[in-house]
């Protein structure tokens, strides 16, 4: 299990004697392999109620700050990250914990590595093992394995001797460490590997489809895409019955009704039937997001619908995916947003721009990190 961290920073002079010069740090963290990504943001759109991380110029520690700017934790220790369920981890000397939005020390910072609050338990690392704690800093699951992902349907991946099984909150073992990988589980059903051969697993541990395949994808929309025989397109239900011929190059997984496939080099989009809905014509394609799937032709980005048609022409030099109505676009260097008719609504005038996350939006400008609303509107800025 690999992890990565990315730190966006920006320094300001805002000016003001009694001000500070503090940093925005936005935290992401990908689990390698698991599929699962956390991002910045609180529980609320009342903006005022959320606390992000900063940091202190002037002696790189790290606090929490509302989006109005105003300092609720002061800076103290080497890192820290958003919230979750209540609890954010912080790190000091070199070691993590836990404190609460009012900046008490829940437990003191003990662990190695921690992973946030997913479920009521937190993933710990401590002497290269690893184990899950409760919201108390009570140990639920002793630190025994050597390698461990967040619970997901109420399971968790579990490693011990290069072997792979499940565990349940109470720490369970309820299907055996004897696989060579494990996924999460997803729509009930999780894809295991042994001896290259890949299948999958229900929760008490029965194999429902027979590992026979070279490679496979997680269930999504009621089926998962599987490769046998160097072919992927082998779309099968939760029965192991194929629903669609192997015949692409290569297939990903079902996402709103539509899955991308590629042939001869080129993307387009089948549904759940395996009809062409789109046929293969783009030079790149991803999954549908809010009803809008992104595309590339001759190196410009645009968005198409679930019909194929075009909603907004490739025009763009970047674009993420749709997220709460809103896409941000680049142009000429430059970074805005659009809406799902391609209307300009934020003029490009950052030099980056993430994606709306409960209403508010990442972006940098001359130096600057800070965020907007979807106005427009800047909420924090040093």
């Amino acid at each position: 299990m690999a992890n990565k961290e990315i730190l966006h920073s920006a320094q300001n002079g805002n000016g003001g004697t009694s001000k500070k010069r503090w940093a925005i740090v936005v935290s992401i963290l990908v689990i390698i392999g698991a599929g699962a990504m956390f991002m910045l943001g609180g529980g609320s759109n009342n903006y005022e109620g959320k606390l992000v991380p900063i940091l202190d110029n002037s002696n790189d520690k790290y606090g929490y700050a509302d989006t109005l700017g105003n300092i609720v934790i002061e800076p103290k220790y080497d890192y820290a990250w958003k919230f979750s369920e209540g609890l954010a981890k912080v790190v000091k000397d070199g070691k993590w914990g836990f404190i609460d939005k009012t900046g008490k020390v829940v437990f003191e910072p003990q662990y190695d590595y921690v992973y946030s609050f997913s479920d009521g338990l937190a993933l710990v690392k401590k002497d290269y093992k690893w184990g899950f704690i409760d919201n108390t800093g009570k140990v639920v699951v002793e630190l025994k394995y050597d390698g461990a992902d967040s619970f997901y349907e109420g399971l968790a991946i579990v490693i011990k001797d290069g072997k792979y099984g499940f565990i349940d909150k109470t720490g369970k073992v309820v299907i055996g460490l004897q696989y060579d990988d494990a996924w999460r589980f997803s729509e009930g059903l999780a894809r295991v590997r042994k001896d290259d051969r890949r299948g999958f697993i229900d929760k008490t541990g029965k194999v429902v489809i027979g590992l026979q395949y070279d490679d496979a994808g997680s269930f999504h929309d009621g089926l998962a895409v599987v490769k046998k025989d160097g072919k992927w397109g082998f779309f099968i239900d939760k029965t192991g019955r194929v629903v669609i011929e192997p015949q692409y190059d290569f297939a990903r997984s079902f996402s709103e009704g539509l899955a991308v496939v590629i042939k001869d080099d080129k993307y387009g989009f089948i549904d759940k039937t395996g009809k062409v809905v789109v046929e293969p014509q783009y030079d790149d394609a991803w999954e549908l997001f809010e009803g809008l799937a992104r595309v590339i032709k001759d190196g410009k980005r645009g968005f198409i619908d679930k019909t194929g048609r075009v909603v907004v022409e490739p025009q763009y030099d970047d674009a993420w995916a749709f997220s709460e109505g809103l896409a941000s676009v680049e142009k000429d260097g430059k970074w805005g947003f659009i809406d799902k008719t391609g209307k300009v609504v934020v003029e490009p005038q950052y030099d980056y721009a993430d994606f709306f996350y409960e209403g508010l939006a990442l972006v940098r400008k001359d130096g600057k990190e800070f965020y907007i609303d979807k106005t427009g509107r800047e909420y924090i800025k040093w």
